[in-house]
């Protein structure tokens, strides 16, 4: 079930906002528990079991590792042994086939693929239980002996399937004991609609845009018409991820959660840096705590600082998919990452000029990196960006289309929107107290809720990019 379908708007959201908001607050995280795996059963019931089989080898795990506290050694064997389970389960599902093909490629072998479909979020949800084991072990917070919160904590259907990956010492009070009322309703409503708006207005206009260049042979169109596919890629990326974001936000308060912020306005970033400071902040925070701190960080020099950073960022890359060019999309950040703090790029500059130039330089590097994330194979990835760059000239003969056939003047509206938007003008009007600005602001909210939900009616394109991860 998708946040922008016609069953979870106008179904399955308002029964359970019904239900949740009339019954006893002891009764709340069975009633959303259900909820949840009913959401995931909707389209993904045949994986049930795997969510189910994580949810108890971490609660069980997590009680082993309290238990056995006063036992350094047992206390670690058990840490890894539930580590290698949730890691294996990954690996199986996300990555086998992805090894069975580079072996039969390097070797010449004929083994057959599994063609193992991959469960629906089970990238988030194993970092969130990641997270949970991993609390436990190091005395962050206790073990949760009630399976049942172990449950919610890992299927709560806001941040299931596309995050934002919430850490178990964030959560872990919320779980137990929130407070429901009117102010957090208010505005976990209105997040939603914005976020409904980002994906549903923004994202999917642009992404039928990068759509229609990036399925054509590299040498059929122009520099101009790389670009434009490539920032087309940049726009839609961000709005569907980030507007995904803001309805499990908006959600999550809905009924009494608080899920941190997973975006601040990326496109603003005036390093590669920044922009992973402000670019799927969960994701990037949970390798910080549980990958990069531990390696060492940045407290023993220069050298081991380099190699942490390597090994976050070729991660990051595996972790969104088996390709590639994910692989090589996470080392292409990782390199200008290492470049910036090598050379101290990504310290602010008080010279407006140098910081002009420093954020054009991000969004080069960020939208270039969008196309290595966006093709289907590194050969054509790499084809792009020499048309992009002017490193291949593409004969007038070849090209197929000129710039009007990918992009039309309701396109053009939406991209402009799309630039403004990326940038924090707008960010205080939702807060400010004047009842006049609330009106307009209620009744802009209003149509951008009718006009999504107008689209989703359409049955037109509708992807979420990120429900592949």
């Amino acid at each position: 079930m998708l946040f922008c379908s016609m069953s979870f708007i106008y179904l399955f959201l308002p029964v359970l906002c019904g239900l949740y908001f009339v019954s006893a607050k002891k009764y709340h995280n069975i009633l959303l528990l259900f909820a949840s795996i009913i959401f995931y059963a909707w389209s993904e019931s045949r994986y049930l079991p795997i969510i189910f089989f994580s949810v108890l080898i971490n609660w069980a795990g997590a009680i082993v590792i309290d238990k056995f506290s006063h036992k350094p050694s047992v206390k670690k064997l058990c840490l890894l042994s539930v580590l290698l389970i949730n890691l294996g389960n990954l690996f199986y599902f996300k990555y086998f086939d992805f090894l069975i093909n580079n072996l039969n490629g390097l070797f010449h072998t004929h083994i057959s693929l599994l063609n193992i479909v991959l469960p629906l979020g089970i990238s988030f949800y194993t970092f969130q239980a990641l997270s949970y084991v991993i609390d436990v072990y190091r005395g962050n917070v206790s073990s949760q002996k009630n399976l049942l919160n172990v449950a919610l904590y890992i299927c709560l259907f806001p941040q299931l399937v596309a995050g934002p990956i919430i850490k178990y010492h964030d959560i872990s009070e919320q779980i137990t004991s929130r407070e429901v009322n009117f102010e957090n309703v208010n505005i976990g409503v209105k997040r939603f609609i914005i976020g409904l708006s980002k994906k549903m207005l923004i994202a999917n206009t642009m992404g039928a845009v990068a759509d229609k260049i990036f399925i054509q042979d590299v040498n059929s169109f122009s520099h101009l018409t790389a670009w434009l596919g490539s920032l087309a890629y940049t726009f839609q990326i961000y709005y569907d991820f980030s507007g995904y974001s803001d309805m499990a936000i908006g959600l999550g308060l809905i009924f009494g959660f608080r899920f941190m912020e997973n975006f601040n306005y990326p496109y603003v970033s005036k390093s590669v840096t920044e922009f992973w400071r402000r670019w799927h902040i969960s994701l990037s925070t949970w390798f910080k705590e549980y990958v990069y701190i531990p390696l060492g960080g940045n407290k023993h020099g220069k050298l081991i600082q380099i190699r942490n950073l390597g090994i976050v960022f070729l991660l990051t890359g595996i972790w969104h998919g088996a390709s590639w060019t994910f692989i090589v999309w996470g080392i292409w950040h990782g390199v200008f990452i290492i470049f910036e703090k090598i050379f101290e790029l990504d310290k602010n500059s008080s010279n407006r000029s140098l910081s002009i130039l420093k954020h054009i330089y991000a969004i080069v590097i960020i939208s270039a990196g969008w196309v290595i994330f966006r093709s289907d194979s590194l050969s054509y990835a790499i084809a792009y960006l020499k048309n992009m760059f002017f490193i291949n000239s593409v004969e007038s003969s070849k090209v197929l289309y000129l710039l009007p056939y990918y992009i039309d003047k309701f396109d053009i509206v939406i991209f402009i929107i799309a630039v403004v938007c990326s940038m924090p003008l707008f960010r205080n009007i939702l807060n400010w107290q004047n009842k006049y600005v609330k009106i307009l602001v209620n009744f802009w909210l209003i149509i951008l809720f009718v006009s999504s939900t107008a689209v989703i009616t359409e049955g037109t394109y509708n992807p979420f990019i990120y429900f592949r991860f």
